[in-house]
């Protein structure tokens, strides 16, 4: 089932949500796309890919170890003969040692950059269509501050879930994913009620419009059973889970603004 727009107006332009699709976008094609597309080869092309991903995304082996990954890790997880394509040569100083793969790599920034990095086109449009039909409410009822606050915080949650679940993965984590399950799940408390129209895929592809209880429900056991081998569903579990503390926290101290929330019935 896939959200196209929820009944549900803003009382003004989501500035914040805009621009974290905006940075999405902008480092999809201007960062990640414009590397790579200087690679005619498709095998040199996913060796650029690889290795840019190893430089910049966040690895849950590095988090637990709080290191860039070894070469020998690297070697283990894409074969020997790639380490010589995707990692920094080793300084000559360090040889004797175990060199790291990337041994400049900021593990901690990376977990941010993470959150801005995806792996396909058709990973970045999903992620921006659900961040734009559920984000722009959130930001309205918490405010462009609060609510860019909690978008980053909802993804530090995420990482931290997918790690505790994998804490040996050497696999790169991309994806603004385990954030927007955070503004999910905080819509799945303060607006379960809102219609949203939804195309929906069974032999032949119609629209209903869904409550967002139901949708939204539907989404996160989704997780569990449905889920593609290689997806960080803990990521998206542990955002999820995070938004709906969240929402439940506003809703009982007040602290969403007026006229911004449908109780549920």
């Amino acid at each position: 089932m896939l959200p196209l727009r929820d009944d549900n107006p803003t009382a003004r332009r989501a500035l914040v949500t805009l621009l974290l699709i905006g940075a999405c976008v902008f480092v999809y094609f201007g960062i990640q796309q414009a590397q790579s597309s200087k690679v005619y080869d498709p095998q040199a092309r996913q060796v650029s890919e690889v290795r840019f991903s190893l430089q910049n995304a966040a690895i849950p082996k590095e988090l637990t170890s709080r290191r860039a990954l070894t070469r020998d890790e690297v070697a283990q997880e894409f074969g020997p003969g790639a380490v010589a394509q995707v990692c920094a040569s080793p300084r000559a100083s360090v040889v004797s040692e175990t060199p790291t793969c990337e041994p400049g790599k900021n593990i901690w920034l990376s977990v941010l950059y993470s959150m801005f990095l995806h792996g396909s086109l058709l990973h970045l449009g999903g992620n921006m269509l659900f961040l734009w039909v559920f984000g722009n409410n959130i930001e309205n009822a918490r405010g462009p501050l609060r609510y860019l606050g909690f978008y980053l915080l909802a993804g530090l949650v995420a990482m931290a879930a997918h790690v505790l679940i994998e804490p040996g993965s050497v696999v790169p984590v991309v994806g603004a994913s385990g954030a927007i399950a955070g503004v999910m799940g905080a819509y799945f408390v303060l607006f379960p009620n809102v219609r949203i129209v939804t195309l929906i895929i069974f032999f032949i592809p119609f629209i209903r419009r869904i409550s967002a209880k139901w949708l939204l429900g539907f989404w996160f056991v989704s997780q569990f059973l449905l889920t593609a081998p290689g997806v960080a569903w803990a990521a998206h579990v542990g955002g999820f889970a995070f938004g709906v503390l969240a929402g439940l926290l506003w809703r009982s101290t007040g602290r969403v603004k007026s006229g911004n929330y449908a109780p549920a019935r």
